[in-house]
């Protein structure tokens, strides 16, 4: 999984990654489109070895487009298929980003308090 932000709600939104080495085909993607709609993920993604057929791009369309609100004009398939080639030549997965360091959140500093001794610890 993969989360990214792309509103000022400060809500992550997911995206399923999947790496497939073995043979690939329409079925991998109506899969993956399944666990996608059972992760309420926004965005899925098949990483593989092989190049994908034109039964799996076609499967892959069907699924439409997700549009940020914030990102007027921006469209990134719902369902992407990306080769290992692909990504060792540069390509990324099209998701929406407010910024880099945004997915994660820190957490909140606590107080400092009087620190105790935990018995049974000593060296």
């Amino acid at each position: 999984m993969l989360y990214f932000i792309d509103d000022n709600t400060g809500k992550a939104k997911k995206i399923i990654v999947q790496v497939k080495s073995g043979k690939v085909n329409r079925s991998t993607i109506a899969t993956l489109k399944g666990d996608m709609e059972r992760e309420k993920a926004t965005i899925a993604a098949l990483l593989t070895l092989q190049e994908p057929t034109k039964p799996m791009k076609e499967e892959a369309i069907t699924t439409g487009f997700y549009e940020p609100e914030h990102f007027p004009g921006m469209r990134c398939p719902e369902v992407q298929i990306l080769t290992i080639e692909d990504l060792l030549d540069g390509e990324e997965l099209q998701y929406p980003r407010v910024a880099p360091d945004v997915t994660f959140k820190r957490a909140q500093r606590k107080a400092k308090g009087k620190k105790t001794k935990q018995s049974g610890l000593e060296g």
